[in-house]
């Protein structure tokens, strides 16, 4: 057995010099990129350039690896060689161990130095202030709906979206025993709870449920405290040192949680594009069909529509719209100066590369 695996183990260790002699010269590179860009004055983290380089990874991949594994592989090589050219902090709705946290490190590679937010508003604030260069908020989840806090703060910032995140929403249950003997309680942001309401209702339907501000909250309530369990994800687990009960217990098996990137950057057109808008109509017959067919007529494709009250007292909505496309793309900018012509208010919260998945 032996004598059939050296000459293996000799070609990956062949292999593996060969791809780390590749690996600093790609660092080399990366680091003349970052001489010029500092000479420029050019962002160092462009998130159409990376996202066309995950989608070619894809496209030339022959196999046997899979596209997702690849890709997260070449995430963390740009990741490491975009840190040689400055560390970006990224702010994020914390404590450590949320989806936030997960979507920070999808999006940026680990790579970053991270600043964890008691709120969506210190997100906010962080990042106006420029103590981060960039926050991940989330804005809405396929099973509960949009986040509404994220949707009104984006109204009035000066930051726009330069990128979005989506992530598998996969909660477990979790102890610090791995098991529920002595557990009189569970505890969970409030989402989290109604998320997994039919699972709980079946298993634990005695069991006192507690909201709290977060699920890594809830994970680290459940170290400190052996008669609570908590419900959050894999990566809370594991940062809080507890053990899974139940792994995916979840009502939804597709639920998922969109994640938007925000910061002082302006993405450019990576060729598969999202743009977010905010808007708000006349008070007249037909204005809200005038202001959507501006998009029809220009053959502009929408993808999302939501209301959200104006908070005015005079029962007026503003509309947040998600569109395909770039604001570059001939074809939108034509829809988007028609559409604010038409429009009470408007305002392009960003156009940026699509989630890949």
């Amino acid at each position: 057995m032996n004598d059939k695996l050296k000459p293996l183990r000799e070609r990956i260790d062949s292999i593996d010099a060969q791809i780390l002699d590749l690996l600093n010269q790609r660092a080399k590179v990366a680091q003349e990129v970052g001489h010029v860009k500092a000479e420029t004055g050019a962002p160092v983290f462009r998130p159409e350039r990376e996202a066309q380089v995950l989608r070619g990874v894809a496209d030339r991949n022959p196999g046997p690896m899979g596209n997702a594994e690849l890709q997260t592989i070449w995430r963390e090589i740009m990741s490491a060689c975009r840190s040689l050219e400055k560390r970006v902090t990224v702010a994020f709705l914390g404590p450590a161990g949320t989806y936030s946290e997960q979507a920070v490190y999808e999006q940026f590679g680990t790579a970053v130095d991270v600043l964890p937010c008691a709120s969506i508003d210190e997100v906010f604030r962080a990042t106006e202030a420029g103590t981060a260069e960039f926050g991940v908020v989330p804005v809405e989840n396929s099973t509960e709906g949009a986040i509404g806090r994220t949707l009104d703060l984006l109204l009035h910032t000066p930051l726009t979206i330069s990128g979005e995140v989506s992530i598998a929403v996969r909660h477990s249950l979790l102890t610090g025993s791995g098991n529920m003997d002595g557990v009189t309680a569970i505890c969970a942001h409030a989402q989290a709870l109604a998320q997994c309401q039919i699972w709980l209702n079946n298993n634990y339907p005695d069991l006192e449920r507690i909201a709290v501000s977060s699920n890594a909250e809830a994970a680290r309530m459940a170290r400190d405290d052996h008669k609570l369990a908590a419900i959050a994800g894999e990566r809370a687990g594991v940062r809080y040192s507890l053990g899974t009960v139940k792994a995916n217990i979840q009502d939804d098996p597709h639920n998922r949680t969109r994640f938007a990137v925000i910061g002082s950057l302006q993405a450019g057109p990576s060729g598969e594009d999202r743009t977010s808008l905010a808007l708000a109509a006349p008070h007249k017959a037909g204005s809200i069909y005038r202001l959507l067919g501006s998009l029809a007529q220009h053959g502009v494709s929408m993808t999302r529509f939501e209301s959200r009250p104006a908070r005015t007292g005079t029962w007026e909505y503003y509309f947040y719209v998600d569109v395909q496309g770039h604001v570059q793309d001939p074809a939108v900018a034509g829809a988007l100066a028609e559409l604010q012509s038409n429009a009470a208010f408007f305002k392009v919260l960003g156009s940026y590369p699509v989630s890949l998945t």
